[in-house]
């Protein structure tokens, strides 16, 4: 049998190196830590940008790349997540008035890893770390328009409200109807009085690797008709535009 490739496997302990690191490294730091010739730390650290597996920063120091998305959900995945959204996330609180989360799927739910708060002066309880419904969330119903694999895990479909969507098939034309459109509604399929709307957010290659939306009252999101606000819808959809684009998406 062939033996190990070496060029691997130092690609393998760099990036491990900045996945165990608090900052950023530099190449020197690199070339020491892991006892290698700064050339040949050079040549590995550029390929391994070329794929988008590590990023250099405007000091001229790496760290872990937005690519790595790509394979898969992960801890560091989740963290990715949030440090690229944390910066547009306020913004979009601001402009919306309406609070804000961040999720991803986690164990056939959402892993809500952001949430900034309505900015208001109303009591509100931090959701980060809470676990929502894929299927009555309109954070949740983006998800599951773009993972073939999370929707076929669904089970039963619990009913929190009268409006719950609890057919499969109810639920499946509407994720078509999400992915021509861009972006997620749901109103009152939670919490009754509530609405939330949710747009994806693409990594590396177009990927969806998580959703970003606003959630507040059904008569501040909706029309009297229940329809989404297109004012709040494209903020929304700007926002997640924005986050893909620095976790190297190419996409609109």
């Amino acid at each position: 049998m062939p033996g190990p490739v070496q060029s691997i496997e130092r690609a393998a302990a760099m990036l491990r190196l900045l996945a165990h690191s608090h900052g950023r490294l530099g190449i020197v730091e690199i070339a020491r830590s892991l006892d290698l010739a700064k050339s040949t730390t050079h040549g590995i650290i550029r390929t391994l940008q070329r794929v988008g597996f590590v990023e250099q920063d405007e000091t001229g120091k790496y760290r872990l790349g937005a690519a790595l998305l790509h394979l898969g959900t992960s801890y560091l995945d989740v963290n990715e997540l949030r440090s690229r959204s944390i910066n547009w996330a306020d913004p979009l609180a601001a402009r919306s008035g309406e609070a804000v989360r961040i999720g991803t799927v986690l164990e056939g739910q959402v892993l809500v890893v952001h949430h900034v708060f309505r900015p208001d002066d109303s009591l509100q309880t931090l959701d980060v770390g809470s676990l929502l419904p894929l299927h009555a969330t309109a954070l949740g119903k983006v998800l599951l328009a773009y993972d073939s694999t999370a929707f076929a895990s669904l089970r039963t479909l619990e009913a929190f409200t009268r409006r719950t969507l609890t057919d499969r098939r109810d639920l499946a034309r509407e994720l078509v109807t999400v992915r021509d459109s861009g972006f997620a509604a749901e109103t009152g399929e939670l919490t009754p009085g509530e609405a939330s709307l949710a747009a994806p957010i693409r990594g590396y290659g177009g990927l969806v690797v998580g959703a970003i939306g606003i959630s507040g009252a059904i008569d501040r999101l909706c029309s009297a008709s229940l329809r989404p606000d297109p004012r709040l819808v494209g903020y929304v959809r700007d926002a997640a535009r924005a986050v893909s684009r620095d976790l190297g998406s190419r996409g609109g």
